[in-house]
């Protein structure tokens, strides 16, 4: 499954592939800039969603604020992994060192990834996360670090989800780290902050 994208060849070899995928209503290029932030060394990879919602780019459908259409999800997420694995051949990445970078509804795509496939990503960064589905067996995820930001009154995600997430995911043995903002939804210059520090000591060392 194709998805317009953008792809900037990272200066070394040695950082991680950074993909990076936009909230509702984004584009390819909106997290670009965290990528120089982030790890300005990698190679980045910017995808836009395929689902349009009211003509927003989303990456897959919902039924209604915060209700997943979980078959879509499902099909929208190995479509993605698809896509990674044809983008690595086409541009010469290595596929075991693609870390994402997520806010929103790009943030619940990059964590379908890890709740379905033990090897899609060697790490995430979730801004604004919520949990992808229930009632399912997460693969094995020893070793693989996430960063989870969330604020304290976000209206699309409360605080209990991203608690959940964090559970869930540490449950299945990944390494994460909770960050907590006073605010909403939207992205501060704290957390993008802290998710910085965090990336140069988990990813990066």
């Amino acid at each position: 499954m194709e998805h317009r994208h953008v792809y900037r060849k990272g200066r070394s070899t040695e950082a991680p592939t950074l993909l990076m995928l936009h909230g509702t209503g984004g584009n390819e290029e909106d997290l670009l800039p965290l990528a120089e932030m982030f790890s300005p060394e990698s190679g980045v990879l910017g995808v836009r969603g395929n689902v349009l919602e009211n003509g927003m780019p989303r990456f897959f459908r919902r039924l209604s604020e915060g209700v997943f259409d979980e078959e879509d999800l499902i099909q929208r997420t190995e479509d993605l992994k698809a896509f990674l694995d044809q983008a690595a051949e086409q541009y010469g990445f290595d596929r075991s060192r693609v870390v994402a970078v997520g806010y929103s509804n790009g943030a619940n795509i990059a964590a379908s990834l890890l709740f379905h496939y033990a090897d899609a990503l060697r790490g995430a960064v979730l801004h604004h996360p919520m949990v992808p589905r229930r009632g399912i067996e997460l693969p094995d995820l020893s070793g693989v670090p996430v960063f989870i930001s969330a604020g304290k009154r976000d209206p699309l995600c409360t605080p209990e989800e991203s608690e959940e997430l964090e559970s869930l995911l540490t449950e299945a043995g990944a390494d994460v780290k909770l960050h907590w903002e006073a605010g909403g939804h939207q992205l501060s210059r704290a957390e993008l902050g802290a998710a910085s520090v965090w990336v140069k000591n988990q990813i990066l060392k």
